[in-house]
């Protein structure tokens, strides 16, 4: 058995390069593996991770019970086929919708699978209550939903769907987040408005609470299905279990994926009541989504989170972090905004971003920049207040040098 490969970076990249379709602009970092909120290299240098995976490794790397889960369920049954019942899909599906106030979850593999789900149960429901004609599914300008045909064509962001036109018809953007374009883009057409809570790659934008408001008062008015992608914010990420409780409402849809199974591939779709009887034997269905492994893996995610008050944890520490990062903007005329909920940051660098990224690697320090401009903080829930401190020093000295070479006395 191979456990280790030996292969040196040189030969990574190459092997990369020469047999990988070139998607990903990758960093000059190799990871070999992770202890808590570190990532180290192949040599074994360490990296204080503020990305997270992209919001997946909520609890860090390395969990005891994560890795204990995994070495369990990974001796006894990886995967079964649907076709047959498994302990573990029915317990989670009830813990994920008594949590949620939910009565139906379909499991998947990834995100933009539960998107695809959540989208054909809008529009099933739509052709069931108008047989016809009710099927225009609206959107947000900047939002970002997946990259399979269906959730691209709701990800409204031009550089994404550029090259794969046509993508699928009756699609509508708000392009403003006011309750009144909102309201100008609703007709009884429309069978589900599609919105993340938090916006994730579109720079980290917490919803007003008004156009929240708005938006489910129209879905109830227009019989439409209010889908909160809660892929990137939801699962405790904001300082609440679902990012729709900031705004005191309930969607009727909610798509789930990233952190629900700390690193292993795992989707949910949940739905109520309104939509328990959208989707039939044969309508839908999925190869590897809801195994034994995975649903093993996030029932002990779910119980990490409670037991050991994660939720209240991502409040207080993503307080502490926005005021450092507020207190560093007092300092820095490259900071602009400083937002987000929990420990969901962004800091707006503009043209700064992604040099700062970069800078901070270097430094030793994870990160990301999205939207261009934006630098996007997503450490796990269990990162401490030290740890912050050293993100907070290590900023500090990165901004510094760049706002050095920037001054015109330079």
């Amino acid at each position: 058995m191979h456990d280790d490969f030996n292969l040196t970076p040189e030969e990574i990249r190459a092997l990369e390069e020469t047999w990988l379709f070139p998607t990903y602009k990758r960093s000059n970092l190799y990871c070999a593996q992770g202890d808590g909120a570190y990532v180290r290299d192949l040599a074994g240098r360490r990296y204080l991770d503020f990305l997270g995976g992209i919001s997946v490794n909520s609890l860090g790397s390395g969990h005891p019970r994560i890795v204990a889960a995994l070495s369990r369920q990974g001796e006894r049954l990886i995967h079964c086929s649907n076709l047959f019942y498994h302990p573990y899909q029915g317990l989670l599906a009830k813990r994920l919708a008594q949590l949620a106030g939910m009565d139906r979850v379909f499991f998947t593999n990834s995100g933009t699978e539960a998107m695809e789900a959540a989208l054909k149960i809008a529009r099933a429901y739509g052709n069931a209550r108008a047989r016809g004609g009710k099927t225009r599914i609206l959107s947000l300008r900047n939002s970002f939903h997946g990259r399979t045909l269906g959730a691209l064509s709701i990800t409204t962001q031009e550089k994404y769907q550029a090259p794969f036109r046509p993508l699928i018809p009756e699609v509508g953007v708000v392009e403003a987040f006011t309750p009144q374009a909102l309201a100008d883009a609703f007709s009884d057409r429309v069978c589900a408005l599609v919105l993340e809570p938090v916006q994730g790659e579109g720079g980290v934008f917490p919803l007003p609470a008004d156009f929240m408001q708005a938006a489910r008062e129209l879905c109830d008015r227009h019989d439409a299905l209010l889908v909160a992608d809660e892929i990137q914010c939801g699962l405790g990420r904001t300082g609440k279990l679902f990012g729709f409780e900031h705004y005191g409402i309930r969607p009727d849809v909610i798509t789930l994926a990233k952190s629900l199974a700390a690193g292993y591939p795992l989707g949910a779709v949940l739905g109520n009541a309104r939509v328990s009887g959208t989707l039939g034997p044969g309508d839908h269905g999925t190869t590897f989504g809801g195994g034994p492994l995975a649903c093993r893996l996030a029932l002990e995610v779910l119980a990490v989170i409670e037991e050991e008050g994660l939720v209240a944890k991502v409040k207080e520490t993503g307080d502490y972090l926005l005021e450092g990062l507020r207190s560093l903007a007092r300092r820095h005329p490259s900071i602009g905004e400083v937002r987000g909920l929990g420990l969901m940051i962004g800091v707006e660098l503009g043209d700064a971003a992604k040099e700062t990224v970069k800078r901070l690697l270097e430094k030793g320090v994870i990160a990301n920049a999205a939207h261009e401009t934006v630098l996007r903080l997503l450490p796990p829930f269990t990162i401490t207040r030290k740890e912050c401190d050293l993100f907070l020093e290590t900023l500090d000295g990165v901004l510094g040098g760049i706002e050095a070479e920037q001054s015109p006395a330079s």
